[in-house]
């Protein structure tokens, strides 16, 4: 890039992607070690009778990190333009870690009550703050080392660092659950993947403190010309308000949303309503994780070539055409007897007022009581409303219809929670379903992980050049905060949002396939963003196209 006096050598480049990338993957591992855990934390934190509205508060907590993002942006993009790149990424892996180790010291909400979930909030902003320096940090640090003809595939080390991350908070789950038993890892053994955030501070700080400073920024402190007011610059800058809308929703907006959908909406679909062995699908998360990171440098070096817009459209494309099918099939290879079951025994609720709210702790009709059991049993179902004029009095309250037959629930559904579950459940075991956690035999399980791999390629190709093109597109004097707004605004809410949008989507519908739609939705906008507003043809810096 422009104004650069030291080309570094192929030693240094190495150190700096080395260093660069291995602080990613730690950080990005505290952040995910909270979503690969939820269920546990859930439990600990945030517990409820109402097993939805526990995990939705799970989900909302992870939400809150990410709301927080942005301004985490905006705070350690003005230090990383005003004070240098380096510095400002070892502050902000340097919070996450504090951070997150402090997530596996809380007491949970049995011993101190309210105070818990409070705590585990504040401490989630943290890591919010702290990752939204993190990864404008590392990028831009690698671009503005790599020659131009290699930033893609430079760059991309650090994308393949954050589902790195991802991929070392579920072998070290599994390698915890492996050496703790299942009751004392449910009981305080959760805690230990947060505490070793410590040492993996430790080793990316011995890492990060022997990079020396990003050249273009020292070409810049040199000759004076860093920016007074970086956010200020960012919207002020000719042309920059437009790069920035085209970076949030075109670029950030599409590949967060692939991202998560294709890790965690991949994670919960299968340990949720397809009850699938929660061992089993960690393994297999791993194993697709470890075999996709490839694929991000595979793209960031083809975009190198072809250019950034051609990779991220054909990525958003392939992802409206495949999303549904992808996860059609893994549900029909996770759990083969749900899927029969649901086509010769469909259910169907009727009933007055037949409305859930998956965020009331206790639903306020017989009917949302029915739907709560069954959303939590993950049992897809079709609601039909009483007529209140033409129901009468002697017409049931609550009718279950699982096939052909019928069930009078005006009894049943008047039991306490802690036994009305379980007589919904009977109902159902009586027509066929079956509730066991599932293990699906080896084909099945291979065909799985190649569909989590399909997910991890069209993650690859919206998101493996996208480091580089995002510095291309911005000024280097305003790079930080540039390119780290539009960036963790996207990535913040339109992603960090998903799995809690999601799960609303599929409580309030009984159909575990929907909330797909969010991901569907925001990926065709972003598109026809990216068509307009991304710029096509070969790779060029900043100076070359502004």
């Amino acid at each position: 890039m422009p104004g650069t006096d030291h080309t570094p050598t192929a030693k240094e480049i190495r150190l700096v992607i080395a260093a660069s990338s291995a602080g990613t993957v730690f950080e990005w591992y505290d952040f995910f070690i909270y979503g690969t855990l939820a269920s546990l934390i859930g439990a600990a934190f945030f517990p409820s009778d109402n097993e939805t509205l526990e995990m939705l508060l799970v989900w909302a907590g992870f939400a809150v990190g990410f709301g927080f993002r942005p301004l985490g942006a905006i705070l350690f993009g003005y230090l990383g333009d005003r004070l240098g790149r380096k510095y400002t990424f070892l502050v902000t892996v340097t919070l996450m870690g504090i951070a997150t180790a402090g997530v596996g010291l809380i007491p949970n909400a049995a011993t101190i009550g309210i105070a818990a979930p409070i705590i585990v909030i504040l401490l989630r902003v943290l890591q919010g703050l702290a990752l939204g320096g993190e990864y404008g940090g590392a990028a831009i640090y690698v671009a503005e080392h790599a020659p131009p003809e290699k930033r893609g595939f430079y760059t991309s080390f650090i994308q393949a660092s954050v589902a790195g991350g991802f991929v070392l908070s579920i072998a070290v789950v599994l390698t915890c659950r492996f050496l703790i038993s299942e009751d004392d890892f449910a009981a305080w053994g959760w805690r230990v993947p947060f505490l070793l955030s410590i040492i993996l501070l430790a080793l990316s700080l011995w890492m990060r403190l022997k990079l020396s400073e990003s050249p273009v920024f020292q070409a810049m402190k040199e000759a004076g010309e860093t920016a007074e007011n970086p956010f200020v610059e960012s919207f002020t800058y000719p042309g920059n308000p437009k790069r920035i809308f085209v970076a949030l929703f075109g670029v950030a907006g599409v590949l967060t949303v692939i991202w998560y959908t294709a890790f965690f909406s991949g994670l919960s679909f299968l340990r949720g309503p397809m009850r699938m062995n929660e061992g089993l699908v960690e393994i297999i998360m791993l194993i697709a994780g470890c075999l996709s990171l490839g694929l991000y440098l595979v793209v960031g070096k083809w975009s190198d070539r072809v250019g950034r817009k051609k990779p991220i459209m054909i990525g958003a494309v392939l992802t409206l055409l495949l999303l549904f099918p992808i996860f059609w099939g893994l549900g029909a290879l996770a759990n083969p007897g749900l899927r029969a079951s649901a086509n010769s025994a469909p259910v169907v609720v009727t009933g007055m007022a037949c409305d859930y709210n998956p965020f009331a702790s206790d639903q306020a009709t017989d009917c949302g009581k029915l739907l709560q059991d069954l959303t939590s049993l993950g049992i897809p179902y079709t609601v039909r409303q009483f007529d209140a004029v033409t129901s009468g009095p002697s017409r049931t309250p609550v009718n279950l219809n699982v096939g052909a037959a019928e069930y009078d629930l005006s009894e049943g559904v008047d039991l306490g929670a802690a036994e009305r579950k379980p007589y919904v459940q009977s109902l159902l075991q009586e027509q066929g379903y079956s509730f066991e956690r599932q293990t699906p035999p080896l084909p099945n399980i291979i065909g799985i992980i190649a569909l989590l791999i399909c997910l991890g390629g069209l993650s690859a190709l919206t998101y493996g050049s996208v480091a580089a093109l995002l510095c291309e597109m911005f000024p280097a004097r305003i790079r930080y905060s540039s390119m780290s707004i539009p960036y963790h605004i996207g990535a913040g809410y339109l992603g960090g949002f998903l799995p809690l949008i999601a799960g609303y989507i599929i409580a309030t519908t009984g159909n575990a396939y929907a909330g797909l739609w969010y991901t569907w939705a925001i990926v065709a906008f972003g598109m026809l963003v990216a068509w307009w507003g991304v710029q096509g043809g070969p790779p060029r810096d900043f100076s070359d196209n502004a």
